[in-house]
C-alpha cells in the first residue's frame, strides 16, 4: 500500500513539473535567440546609416553651396551692376617664337577672382573649400578667351589642371594651367637687328562691359614670370600688363587685358652665319686688283667664284626668313656686298678691254707691243698672260707675223741669244713685283683704294643706323 502511494506521488510530480521546466528553457532559448537577432539588426542598421551618410555627403556639399537652389546659367547679380572679375597671370615659359608663321607659344597659370554670393556658406572656422574640374560644370565661371589665338589647351596630366576654391563669403578663385599659341604682328624691316613687341590679349566672349568688368587683380604686379626664363634667339627685355577697351559694332564695348613682352634678337648667330662670310667674300674680290691685268683666267675665275658665293648666301638667308614685301636690314647688307663683288668683276672687264685697245694702238704705231711697258721688249707680257723674254717669243703671239717670218727668225737664232735669254730670265725673276706694279692699269690702282674705302664707309653707316 505504501509503495503504491509513492508511485502515484512521483507520477503526479513528474506530470506537473516537467512542462514548467520545458517552458522555462524555451523562454530562455527564445530570449537568447531574440538577443542575437537584435544585435544583427542593430549592426545592419548601423551599416545602413553609414552607407546612407556616405551617399548623402556630396549632396550636403551641393546643398551647402546652394547649387540646386540657384540658376547658375546667369551671372552673379544679373540685371544689376557688372560683376568684377580680377585676373592675374604667372608665366611659366615662352616655348617658341616663329618668324615664318609670325606667332609665339606661351605656357602660364591663369587665375580668376570674383564673388558669387549664391555660393556663400556658413563656416565657424572660416575655411575655404577646394574643388577640381568637376564642380565647374555646375556653377557660373567667366568665359575668358584669347584674342588672335591659333591654338590653346588646358593641361590634363594626370588630371585636368583646374583648381576651384570657394570661400564662405562667396569669393571664388579659379586657376588654370594653359598653353596658348597666338599671333604676333612682327616688323622685319630691321631683321636680324630687330626688336619685337608681342602681346597676348584676354577678353570675355559673351559679356560686354555692362555685364562683366575685367581688370588686373593687383595692378602691374598681376603679371609674374619665372626668374630664369630665356630663349635661344631672343633676350626677353620686358614684361608688362595693360588694359583697354575693344569695340564690336554688333555687341558693343568689351574690357580687354594685355600681356605685353619685348624681345630683342641675338645678333651673334647671324654675324657668324651671314655677315662674316659676306665680308670675307667682298675682301676676297679685292685680291683681283693686285693680280696682273694680263692674267685673265685667274682674275675671271676669282670674280665668278665670289659672285656665286654671295648668291648662295643670299638664297640661304631668304629661305630661313619670312617672305615679306619690304626690304630687311640683312637684305640691304647682302645686296650691297654682292653689288661690290659684281663691280670688281666689271672693273676687270673694263681694265682688260682698255688694255687691249691701248696695245693695239701701240702696235699700229711702233709694230711692237712692249713700248707701253717700262721694261725691255723681251720682258713684255703677251696676250696669253705669260711673260716672254725674247723677241721671237713675242713674234709667236703677234697677229701681224706670218708663218714664213716666224720660221726665218727661228732659224737664225744663235747660242749667244739663248745664253743672253737665260740671263735676262734670271734678272726678271727678282723683279716680278716691280714689273707688276709698273704695268698696272690706272683703274686697278684707284680700285685698290676706292673699293675698301667705300665698303668701310658703308659699314659705318649701316651699323650706325641699325644698331
Amino acid at each position: 500500500m505504501i509503495l503504491a502511494f509513492q508511485l502515484v506521488s512521483f507520477t503526479y510530480i513528474w506530470i506537473t513539473l516537467i512542462p514548467n521546466v520545458c517552458a522555462a528553457s524555451n523562454i530562455k532559448m527564445t530570449h537568447q535567440r531574440c538577443s542575437s537577432s537584435m544585435k544583427q539588426t542593430c549592426k545592419q542598421e548601423t551599416r545602413m546609416k553609414k552607407d546612407d551618410s556616405t551617399k548623402v555627403r556630396p549632396q550636403k556639399y551641393e546643398q551647402l553651396l546652394h547649387i540646386e537652389d540657384n540658376d547658375f546659367a546667369m551671372r552673379p547679380g544679373f540685371g544689376g551692376s557688372p560683376v568684377p572679375v580680377g585676373i592675374d597671370v604667372h608665366v611659366e615659359s615662352i616655348d617658341s617664337i616663329s618668324e615664318t608663321n609670325m606667332d609665339f607659344t606661351m605656357t602660364f597659370y591663369l587665375r580668376h577672382y570674383w564673388k558669387d554670393e549664391r555660393l556663400s556658406f556658413p563656416s565657424t572656422a572660416n575655411k575655404s573649400m577646394t574643388f577640381d574640374h568637376r564642380l565647374i560644370r555646375k556653377i557660373w565661371v567667366p568665359d575668358i578667351f584669347f584674342v588672335h589665338s591659333k591654338r590653346s589647351f588646358i593641361h590634363d596630366t594626370t588630371m585636368e589642371n583646374i583648381m576651384l576654391r570657394v570661400h564662405p563669403d562667396g569669393n571664388v578663385l579659379l586657376s588654370l594651367r594653359i598653353t596658348v599659341s597666338a599671333m604676333c604682328f612682327m616688323d622685319f624691316s630691321r631683321f636680324p637687328l630687330d626688336t619685337q613687341n608681342c602681346s597676348l590679349e584676354l577678353e570675355s566672349y559673351a559679356y560686354n562691359e555692362h555685364d562683366l568688368m575685367l581688370y588686373w587683380k593687383h595692378g602691374n604686379k598681376s603679371l609674374n614670370t619665372e626668374e630664369h626664363m630665356s630663349l635661344s634667339q631672343f633676350f626677353i627685355e620686358d614684361f608688362s600688363a595693360s588694359s583697354g577697351l575693344a569695340f564690336y559694332s554688333s555687341t558693343g564695348w568689351y574690357n580687354r587685358l594685355f600681356i605685353n613682352f619685348v624681345l630683342r634678337r641675338h645678333i651673334f648667330f647671324f654675324v657668324l652665319q651671314t655677315y662674316f662670310p659676306a665680308i670675307l667674300m667682298v675682301m676676297l674680290s679685292w685680291v683681283s686688283f693686285w693680280i696682273d691685268r694680263r692674267a685673265v683666267p685667274a682674275r675671271v675665275s676669282l670674280g665668278i667664284t665670289t659672285v656665286l658665293t654671295m648668291s648662295t648666301i643670299i638664297t640661304a638667308v631668304s629661305a630661313s626668313t619670312p617672305q615679306v614685301s619690304y626690304l630687311k636690314a640683312v637684305d640691304v647688307y647682302l645686296w650691297v656686298s654682292s653689288f661690290l663683288v659684281f663691280l670688281s668683276v666689271i672693273e676687270y672687264a673694263a681694265v682688260n678691254y682698255l688694255t687691249t685697245v691701248e696695245e693695239r694702238k701701240q702696235f699700229k704705231k711702233t709694230g711692237k707691243i712692249s713700248r707701253m711697258y717700262n721694261i725691255d721688249a723681251v720682258q713684255a707680257m703677251a696676250f696669253d698672260g705669260c711673260y716672254h723674254d725674247s723677241e721671237i717669243d713675242m713674234d709667236q703671239t703677234s697677229p701681224s707675223l706670218n708663218s714664213e717670218d716666224f720660221m726665218r727668225r727661228k732659224s737664225i737664232r744663235s747660242p749667244s741669244t739663248d745664253s743672253s735669254r737665260i740671263k735676262r730670265r734670271k734678272s726678271l725673276g727678282g723683279h716680278v713685283g716691280r714689273i707688276i706694279l709698273e704695268n698696272n692699269h690706272v683703274i686697278d690702282t684707284y680700285s685698290r683704294i676706292l673699293f675698301p674705302v667705300v665698303y668701310i664707309l658703308f659699314n659705318l653707316f649701316y651699323w650706325g643706323v641699325y644698331v
